[in-house]
């Protein structure tokens, strides 16, 4: 028997094997060698494939090559990303004010292909009405062919004008109770439907103090007070004269209405000041309110301006200054007291300047003359007419919006960007959840309230729910009566827009209502609904697509999302706001904070308050960290990963240059009363707290944007 190893036996010593034999053991040998040369061959092809198809891909479909336009357009890439990254990204972007403000444009050029091409639509009659409004202000020929006298005729119906046209004395109080109900115009205090300040936070009445058509300002040197006054002044001696008013006598009417509006100026107190004194607001009946301000009907005109809504004498208001009203009311009667007819030129000043947008080039040019000196005098950069369209399309867009906001939403925010952006948004909130796990000053049950406070908020994405149903947003606006003249459209959408405003607030709505039309590109929260609000006009290129590279959707629009969320936690971080928490953990990451953007200086020596901006210094980093840590997230779980063609940038790098390319912004351009930080600080400030990116661009220890210390706060 053979062993157990084989059955067969050997070949006898000496013996060959067969011819046919050794040709098949030469021809295994082949084969095994081919077999092996082909695999080895197959699995470096597939080696190659799994290796590219892991790595990140060029994105090549429009929308990323229109992005890289914009980013080659706006960057300069000869600039160092490690001592000065705004430049990098921005440093050829000073022609736009803002990205905001390009994308603003962008969206109202979007409204006006849509009024400019009825025949793409299947109308309605309210939907006409839209478009023909639009048509009427475009009809630049019929404006100026009716000059001034749609104006006189408004002026007439007020009682006349004592210094252009015969004047019957009409009671100060029916004027008033007009130019608040007919014509939008709040010439002493504004007056509006906001939500109450307490829960549930149903709409109310507030009553607060007037918005100036001049940009006077607390902490104004008394030059530039002085000479802002009389470039005011000039202005208003150009629209007594297109009205036809003697020289001498608007000279004499257009001073004491300067002496008025400088006088109620003083009686204003600034927002801080209310807020240091914990007078933010009062709750007061309309019969307290009479009392305190005896001057005005505060009855009568109220309820003339919020019909259809029924008010009554023991009426609560809120409001904002009661300090200042009492002062207006007493300011009030001495001149109706003294100069009755000086106070109808204060208020017929200040109307013709709420219609100039419905007025004709003679008075928009006196208008475009005064803003230039305004900016000239409070040293802001040059800001030119708009073009009409642009007045037009934001004119109807005021007056109609639910038939735009319906349009606008069809051309520009199909559902499946809605999803995509919903998405991102659920990624940002659950990178907040988990850091919220990890945060040092938090004690235990502020942790759990913070983690669920963000998990019942609600977020609303792109349209109000009407918007989205034709139904719904088709409005007939029988009460909007157009013509006989431009101005006379204009006025009737006035009361329209606030006969529906009234309307919709007497209605119980299981909905947050909206603050912005769908086309604008400011998000929010609403601390009364506790809910945050993106529009779609937001989400759009450069900040948005769904093919875009999802470093370019985290570091914008991501970052734009973390921002707003962390709006809802900002009591924590004001003095007493977080009791329990380890206060000097949290004081002490504040503190680094204001240190790492005084260590930035600003172009041209200029200076900022970096204690006003602190709170929106705090939600810019933690956004950024926050974006950041849910971008990393998704691509752990998620390949595919692309990124922007002939740029350059890893994906990584591309996330930091989306988030700057969101700040991009004229230098020149910051608000002394805007509490977020010069845009070059909005840039350097989050950076160089975040160790990734100098990793990411190879910064150098000690560069500017590579700091030794960094803040541990979100």
């Amino acid at each position: 028997m053979g062993t157990l190893w084989s059955q067969e036996r050997p070949p006898e010593e000496g013996q060959q094997p067969p011819e046919p034999s050794r040709w098949w053991t030469a021809a295994r040998r082949l084969l095994t060698a081919v077999l092996l040369l082909g695999l080895f061959l197959g699995s470096s092809v597939l080696l190659v494939y799994i290796l590219r198809s892991c790595g990140p891909r060029p994105c090549e479909v429009p929308a990323c090559w229109h992005l890289l336009d914009h980013y080659l357009a706006s960057g300069n890439s000869s600039v160092a990303p490690c001592t000065d990254f705004f430049s990098f990204a921005c440093g050829k972007a000073e022609g736009a004010s803002s990205s905001f403000q390009a994308l603003a444009e962008e969206n109202k050029s979007r409204l006006r292909g849509i009024l400019e091409a009825p025949g793409s639509w299947h109308l309605g009659f309210g939907e006409e009405k839209a478009f023909q409004f639009y048509n009427s202000c475009m009809d630049t020929g019929a404006i100026e062919a009716a000059g001034a006298g749609p104006l006189r005729q408004v002026i007439e119906e007020l009682g006349g004008w004592p210094i252009s046209s015969n004047w019957t004395s009409l009671d100060f109080n029916r004027t008033l109770r007009l130019l608040m109900s007919q014509y939008g115009h709040f010439p002493f205090f504004r007056t509006y439907l906001g939500p109450h300040p307490t829960p549930p936070h149903m709409p109310v009445i507030q009553i607060d103090q007037p918005e100036f058509d001049i940009p006077l300002k607390q902490e104004q040197e008394q030059k530039t007070y002085a000479q802002i006054l009389r470039e005011y002044l000039t202005y208003l001696n150009q629209l007594g004269i297109l009205l036809g008013g003697d020289p001498s006598k608007v000279q004499e009417h257009a001073y004491l209405s300067i002496s008025i509006t400088s006088r109620l100026f003083q009686f204003l107190r600034p927002l801080g000041q209310q807020r240091a004194q914990g007078h933010l607001f009062q709750i007061v009946t309309i019969d307290q309110l009479q009392e305190v301000a005896p001057a005005i009907d505060w009855f009568s005109c109220l309820q003339a301006t919020f019909t259809p809504m029924s008010l009554s004498p023991s009426q609560a208001v809120v409001v904002h200054d009661l300090d200042y009203l009492k002062n207006m009311s007493q300011l009030v009667e001495e001149e109706a007291l003294r100069h009755r007819d000086f106070l109808q030129s204060h208020m017929i000043f200040g109307l013709v300047g709420t219609l100039s947008p419905a007025l004709d080039s003679e008075f928009q040019k006196a208008r475009q003359e005064l803003i230039r000196q305004l900016r000239k005098l409070t040293e802001r950069p040059p800001m030119p007419a708009p073009p009409r369209w642009m007045t037009c399309v934001e004119e109807t867009g005021a007056f109609f919006e639910p038939t735009l906001a319906a349009l606008f939403i069809h051309e520009a925010f199909s559902l499946s960007t809605q999803s995509a952006a919903m998405d991102l948004f659920t990624a940002i909130k659950d990178a907040f959840v988990a850091r919220l796990r990890r945060l040092p000053w938090l004690d235990e049950e502020t942790r759990r309230k913070a983690q669920d406070r963000v998990t019942q908020l609600q977020v609303k994405m792109g349209a109000p729910e009407w918007a989205m149903e034709p139904a719904l947003a088709r409005q007939e606006y029988d009460d909007v009566h157009l013509g006989p003249s431009f101005l006379q459209s204009f006025l009737s959408g006035v009361r329209s827009r606030r006969a529906r405003t009234v309307q919709r607030s007497l209605q119980p709505s299981a909905h947050h209502r909206w603050q912005v039309p769908p086309w604008e590109v400011r998000a929010y929260y609403s601390d009364s609904d506790h809910v945050v609000v993106f529009p779609a006009g937001l989400l759009q290129p450069p900040f948005f697509h769904p093919a875009y590279p999802r470093a370019v959707n985290f570091g914008a629009a991501g970052s734009i999302m973390a921002h707003e969320l962390l709006h809802i936690f900002h009591q924590l971080l004001r003095p007493g706001g977080c009791p329990a928490c380890d206060t000097r953990a949290l004081q002490g990451a504040l503190l680094c904070l204001e240190h790492l953007y005084a260590a930035f200086s600003l172009p041209g020596g200029a200076s900022f308050n970096g204690s006003h901006t602190l709170l929106e210094n705090t939600a810019d980093v933690g956004a950024l960290a926050i974006a950041l840590q849910a971008y990393n997230r998704r691509l752990l779980w998620h390949r595919g990963e692309t990124t922007m063609p002939n740029l350059g940038l890893s994906p990584q790098q591309l996330f930091f240059r989306s988030y700057a390319q969101v700040m991009c912004r004229e230098l020149s351009a910051q608000d002394s009363q805007d509490t977020h930080s010069p845009p070059a600080l909005r840039v350097h400030g989050p950076l160089s707290n975040t160790p990734a990116f100098a990793r990411h661009f190879h910064c150098p220890h000690g560069a500017l944007l590579n700091p030794s210390r960094r803040c541990q706060l979100w």
